[in-house]
């Protein structure tokens, strides 16, 4: 499964990559996708922080 942060969605809290700092990354004060790690939606604590971050711009599909 894919995970894709919406840069036009985020606004930079950070909880991603303090949730799971493996997988997210900051760039330019924004939630990103740590490269080659966009096939870790399988991860039950990447589906935590999607499903917590407080913009909505963690997408999995």
């Amino acid at each position: 499964m894919k995970i894709s942060v919406d840069p036009e969605r985020c606004y930079g809290s950070g909880d991603c990559v303090y949730r799971v700092p493996s997988v997210f990354t900051e760039v330019d004060g924004f939630g990103a996708v740590v490269p080659g790690r966009e096939d870790a939606g399988d991860d039950p604590l990447v589906r935590e922080a999607a499903e917590s971050c407080p913009s909505q711009a963690i997408a999995i599909s």
